[in-house]
Formats: structure tokens, sequence, C-alpha cells
């Protein structure tokens, strides 16, 4: 079901190295998303994406991961992402693409996750990224401007979902090497 699907696509911030993602996967991932709607039907995102070592090293380095975990390192050493896609914004469609088209790439992005999870692999939308230095490290063209970074591998973390705290906060947090996402109750999102 759908549902489980979106249940069991969390935010993965550690990957076992020894299971690899093919570019054929990425590619069927990135088909996923072409095929999402897209504001005024302009489609002004384009992917990069990245399988090769050495882009992938220079990724996780220009790359921020969980700024509310403080105390460990994340990816923790060894288990980083052994694929990225890097979702940019053409503007040679439309000058104003990084600008409105935003939910655009929030679609596409959870697309490519669920088709992630759905071929037993997970990811991390990664917003904390230096775009400029992306575009350099990628050697990209002046007219594609990094928006989003997607983290991917086969996940070798648990992540379990809990409620809110009594106090109403929402933070994630990690306990005895599980990660826990809290979520508001369905009541208290829906307005009457």
């Amino acid at each position: 079901m759908l549902k489980d699907l979106i249940t069991a696509s969390r935010s993965y911030r550690s990957f076992d190295n020894r299971s690899k993602i093919t570019r054929e996967q990425l590619l069927d991932w990135v088909d996923c998303a072409r095929l999402c709607p897209s504001t005024i039907n302009m489609q002004v995102l384009k992917f990069r994406l990245v399988i090769k070592q050495e882009e992938c090293d220079a990724m996780l380095a220009n790359t921020r991961w969980a700024g509310k975990i403080k105390d460990m390192k994340i990816p923790p050493e060894g288990h980083a992402p052994v694929a990225y896609i890097v979702i940019c914004a053409d503007t040679d469609v439309t000058e104003t693409a990084a600008e409105k088209f935003l939910k655009d790439v929030g679609i596409c992005a959870q697309t490519i996750l669920l088709a992630a999870t759905e071929a037993g692999f997970g990811g991390c939308m990664i917003g904390s990224f230096s775009a400029e230095r992306t575009s350099t490290l990628l050697s990209l063209p002046a007219n594609l401007i990094p928006q989003l970074v997607l983290g991917l591998g086969k996940p070798d973390e648990r992540v379990e979902i809990v409620g809110a705290a009594a106090d109403g906060s929402v933070t994630y947090y990690r306990e005895n090497g599980i990660h826990y996402v809290q979520k508001r109750a369905l009541k208290d999102l829906v307005l009457e």
C-alpha cells in the first residue's frame, strides 16, 4: 500500500556502503519524477546523477546533516550515501525557475525517495549545502541552479515514528542507536 511505502520512506542518514546503486536505478527513479505534475507544466527541473566515488566524497564534504543532532558525526564514518541526485532549476527554461518552482522540487524529491524505498533503498533530502560549490564540484553550466541534494543508499539504521512530546515538540532525536521522528497527531492537523 502507498501508506506503507510512505511510512518506510524516512530521512535515512546512515547507509551500507556495500550495497551500490546503479545508474539505471537512478535513471528509473528520475523517470518517476519526470512524470510528476509540474507548475504550469514548465518542467524546469534537471537532475545531476552522482555515482562516481570521488564525486560522492566531494558531495559528502559539501553537505551538512541532521543539524539538531550535535553529539555525533552524521552520517557515521564509512556509512555515507553511495549516490546522490542533485535537483537543479534550469534558468534557460525560465529565468524565475529558482524561486517560482520550488514546490516542483519537493514533489520530485519525494517521488524519487518513494521509488528508492520501493526498490529497497532510501535517502535523505539535504537542503544544507553550498549551491555554488556544488556547481563547481559537478561542473554544472551556469543555467543550472542546484536546489536540493538527495543522498541515497541502502539504509543501515533504524528510524521509528513516534508521537509528539508532551510539550508539543516534534524535534527528532537519537536514543540507543534508534533515530526517532516525532509526528503530530492527525487530529492536530485537520482544521474543522
